[in-house]
């Protein structure tokens, strides 16, 4: 399932009075969608929510879904932008504290706006196609690959094909569900321990 071009962006801001305009709209969707739903909103409430006019809006987005489709795709930048350097193995660490890093990484990720990365994770195959999110899940994968790849000798004869999958999937669900369940948590050290300690027991048991 590939994502419908109606969800596409009409042009980008070139201005900086325009990128404004579009940041509030994209903000005003934020708020619309989570408290309203992909189906319950509306480019009417959202215009009026960022103190535009919905001609403003559609400038920029032909609906909502393309609104939805700009917020998934700002959320994946930043989740780029907050990637530390330390996943790409120029660092000298241990086992423990870089998978340590990529648990708090996803954390942080997790923690931006947890209600709207809820809502997010509900319409993203709908906006944007099961293909686009595979390929993100399966750039996660590489990354913990990577990553694991550096701990060879560490880990034996391990599968690390699998083993970046079950950490990979491990690691999304955990950080997902206290999103869902326990935001509260986001934030607590104690939590990004636990599944760190989770992950390298089942990585590299003593």
């Amino acid at each position: 399932m590939s994502a419908n071009p109606l969800t596409w962006q009409r042009k980008e801001p070139s201005q900086s009075r325009s990128r404004a305009l579009v940041q509030a709209i994209l903000t005003a969707a934020a708020r619309v969608f989570v408290e309203d739903g992909l189906d319950g909103a509306s480019t009417n409430r959202i215009a009026a929510v960022a103190g535009v006019s919905v001609g403003s809006l559609y400038q920029y987005f032909p609906n909502k879904h393309s609104l939805a489709r700009a917020l998934l795709v700002q959320h994946l930048q930043q989740a780029e932008a907050l990637r530390p350097v330390e996943l790409r193995g120029d660092a000298m660490l241990s086992l423990r504290k870089r998978i340590g890093i990529a648990v708090r990484w996803q954390l942080d990720v997790h923690a931006q706006d947890p209600a709207l990365h809820e809502v997010l994770t509900l319409i993203a195959p709908s906006v944007l196609g099961m293909d686009a999110i595979r390929a993100f899940e399966r750039f996660h994968q590489r990354t913990l690959r990577f990553i694991l790849e550096l701990y060879r000798d560490e880990l034996g004869d391990r599968d690390l094909d699998k083993a970046a999958f079950i950490v990979a999937q491990t690691m999304e669900s955990l950080t997902h569900g206290a999103v869902l369940h326990h935001p509260e948590w986001m934030n607590d050290s104690k939590l990004a321990d636990e599944i760190t300690d989770l992950l390298v027991n089942y990585l590299a048991p003593q």
